[in-house]
């Protein structure tokens, strides 16, 4: 059975549950945009979850919500992301990614996460090409570093570890 996960904003307007086959927070961003959004020792960290087991409540719920949809740079032109950054606009916390080209999946910010959340034996850092110089980040000696994005998904990387629940 799929774990629960139970988070919201700082000020309480917004309060969410979705259920992750997912949940092990194993993957650092420090892409620009996670970094800058997110916040955080200058990385991000995205779980995944359910999208159709969404339910958000609250002082406000849904009416709290704001989105953000980033600029890309790419070949010297900007295009705006098809992923919806949503959070709190009262407080602006970071809760979760929704990618309509993944309709399937949220991603919520773990940051965003009052769950107790697995240890993961293992973490990965992405996006380190984009890291500002005063980020050191602390490599264990089993991680895996990307200066781009891996090819290895959530999914697989949660599945090869035994670490998927069903």
């Amino acid at each position: 059975m799929p774990m629960t996960l139970e988070g919201g904003c700082r000020c309480g307007a917004v309060r969410f549950a979705v259920e992750s086959h997912t949940p092990q927070p194993f993957m650092r961003c420090y892409c620009s945009i996670c970094r800058k959004t997110a916040g955080g020792g200058g990385y991000a960290i995205n779980l995944a979850g359910v999208y159709r087991t969404l339910k958000v409540e609250g002082r406000e719920g849904r009416d709290a919500l704001a989105v953000y949809r980033a600029g890309i740079e790419r070949g010297g032109r900007c295009e705006i992301s098809t992923g919806q950054r949503n959070f709190c606009r009262h407080c602006a916390s970071a809760l979760w990614l929704y990618d309509p080209s993944w309709p399937e999946l949220v991603h919520p910010f773990a940051s965003a996460i009052d769950s107790a959340l697995p240890v993961p034996p293992e973490t990965v850092h992405i996006m380190l090409a984009d890291k500002p110089s005063w980020v050191v980040p602390q490599i264990g000696p089993d991680d895996d570093c990307f200066d781009g994005y891996p090819e290895e998904s959530i999914e697989a990387w949660h599945k090869k570890r035994g670490l998927w629940i069903d």
